[in-house]
């Protein structure tokens, strides 16, 4: 049961950093306590743990402008910040764990602005029918996070120029461009700013959850752990991964999200694969090319491979059917 809660806002806008100081507040968060990191990044695309960065973003763009390209640990889409978007952290541990009344804190804080907000989709908040908050989870040894993005006053021309959004995924949500889908909250109210915004979150935080919100000492912060993790974020092997000369590639959008595989074969032996998907049940993803390395490239090899791995929800259990379709049809 919550009795804690904290609230920590950086002035920091590096995103490596920033995603950092979230890894370390969420495997320090104590139990019985909600921390709310609230943070920006600076002209920057955030591409989900599992997703080809050069298939989601035009990289080369982003960077010749200044721009940072960065992988979270969660999973999902790919997503543009700059300072006009407000990014939240829940960090909880798992008993804690309460997406639905996360979200309330983001509803409850947008109502306080004048605006009815809802939950839609997989993972949007929405007001009127456009998006202006998209949220990922993540988890790892009992410690969760929570996260996502509130636009406030993005530049939706960066926006659209900066991310590769797939026609399947447009056309599932009906709408023909990335810039017809979302909408600023200044859109809906154009007195609401990010300071605003964060003290709207802080109230309703502690509405929500019926307790004093504390405000997070930097004590709690090490600084050199974090510097650390901040290098291993701003890597390149984190950030591009394994780009294999693949010979073999499948791909497909399902009601749970896209998926594509990527085969290098020897003598029809699987010698390296990759598995990149917007998918939220990230560690399923990720666990797909180890499992499919050493196979023979057949239908029956590559399916058993698949279906040995473990599904622990639904929806990873029709993650793996629908995975296990697409390669009978492709193969």
């Amino acid at each position: 049961m919550i009795s804690k809660l904290r609230i920590y806002i950086t002035e920091n806008k590096i995103p490596y950093k920033n995603l950092a100081i979230e890894e370390y507040l969420t495997l320090h968060t104590e139990l019985g306590e909600c921390i709310l990191f609230l943070w920006q990044n600076r002209h920057t695309v955030v591409i989900g743990k599992n997703q080809n960065c050069w298939k989601e973003c035009k990289v080369n763009y982003l960077e010749e402008d200044g721009g940072y390209l960065v992988r979270r640990l969660s999973g999902g889409g790919a997503v543009f910040h700059d300072l006009g978007n407000l990014n939240f952290t829940f960090c909880v541990r798992r008993e804690d764990y309460d997406v639905a009344r996360q979200l309330q804190v983001i509803i409850e804080a947008v109502r306080l602005l004048g605006m009815k907000a809802e939950k839609t989709g997989r993972n949007d908040i929405t007001v009127d029918g456009k998006k202006f908050s998209g949220n990922a989870f993540y988890e790892s040894g009992g410690f969760c996070y929570h996260h996502g993005t509130l636009l406030v006053d993005v530049n939706k021309e960066d926006m659209s120029k900066y991310l590769n959004v797939s026609k399947s995924k447009l056309q599932s949500k009906g709408v023909t461009s990335v810039r017809s889908r979302v909408a600023n909250l200044t859109e809906l109210n154009p007195d609401v700013t990010v300071p605003l915004l964060q003290e709207k979150l802080r109230e309703a935080f502690g509405t929500v959850y019926g307790a004093e919100v504390e405000t997070l000492s930097e004590d709690r912060l090490d600084w050199d752990a974090i510097e650390k993790a901040e290098r291993r974020f701003s890597s390149w092997e984190w950030k591009y991964g394994q780009k294999i000369p693949f010979q073999y590639s499948m791909e497909r959008r399902f009601e749970w999200g896209d998926i594509e595989l990527q085969f290098d074969v020897d003598q029809g032996i699987v010698k390296s694969a990759n598995a990149f998907s917007d998918g939220m049940e990230q560690a399923l993803v990720a666990a797909i090319p180890e499992a499919l390395q050493g196979c023979c490239y057949s239908e029956e090899s590559l399916a058993n491979a698949l279906g040995r791995l473990e599904a622990q929800t639904e929806t990873e259990q029709a993650m793996k059917k629908d995975i296990c379709g697409l390669i009978r049809e492709c193969i």
